[in-house]
């Protein structure tokens, strides 16, 4: 059985024993609501450590996520990687936002019995909220896994983030051709690809990329586009 604390140190990120006491408690509170409501489709603990846990915090070592103070999760789901980053990063703020409000109910109910005090909860559209001027171009770094093509999911995104911030996009290994499809999306709303990095989980049996994208200008007025446009018609 993989002990939280130990799966961390393994791949690098710092994890107190206060810390492994609060991702512990929060995964078996996502395993009992899930119960009832649709969170996870990954039930086996050790499959649950290594695939919500571990898989939320690689980003963690790198500089551009050390130097982030506002983080928004977008299409957080059961809260990842959003509630992980945040227990391991108690020094910075997370915004962690969802279009359907049971996910967000259970996550703060959730965070505030263990004592996660760094994140709060928004629900929403990111089509939506990203023409809210309170979160436009208002945060340091984006974080979002399996929520979309990166084309889609670029023009969620980009809007949420400042000039000179970052957004990771978590990957799987055939990140290439979602890459040569997105290029044009990504340079429209005001992105640069900077790099890939792969993630050290192939002790695991999991092969998973970072894609490094760096907002380099604003995004234009007229993205995003309407809610669902971005799904149904992704820009190319």
């Amino acid at each position: 059985m993989l002990q939280i604390k130990e799966a961390f140190d393994a791949v690098g990120v710092s994890c107190s024993p206060e810390m492994a006491r609060q991702l512990e408690q929060y995964m078996e509170g996502v395993l009992s609501w899930n119960e009832k409501v649709n969170l996870t489709a990954i039930t086996d603990r050790d499959e649950f450590i290594i695939k919500h846990l571990l898989d939320s915090v690689l980003c963690c070592g790198f500089p551009e996520y050390q130097s982030a103070n506002k983080i928004i999760d977008v299409g957080t789901g059961g809260g990842f990687p959003g509630v992980p980053l945040a227990v391991v990063s108690p020094e910075k703020q997370f915004i962690l936002m969802d279009s359907l409000k049971k996910r967000l109910n259970i996550i703060d109910e959730l965070t505030s019995s263990i004592g996660i005090r760094n994140v709060s909860t928004v629900h929403a559209r990111a089509e939506e909220l990203a023409r809210n001027k309170a979160h436009r171009e208002k945060y340091d770094l984006c974080v979002s896994r399996a929520v979309a093509n990166l084309a889609t999911l670029s023009e969620y995104c980009l809007p949420f983030i400042r000039q000179g911030g970052y957004l990771f996009a978590y990957k799987g290994p055939d990140a290439e051709e979602e890459i040569d499809q997105a290029k044009k999306a990504i340079f429209l709303l005001g992105g640069q690809l900077e790099r890939v990095e792969s993630a050290p989980l192939n002790r695991y049996g999991l092969d998973h990329r970072i894609l490094f994208i760096k907002k380099i200008r604003n995004t234009p007025a007229k993205y995003p586009r309407k809610a669902g446009t971005p799904s149904k018609d992704p820009l190319k």
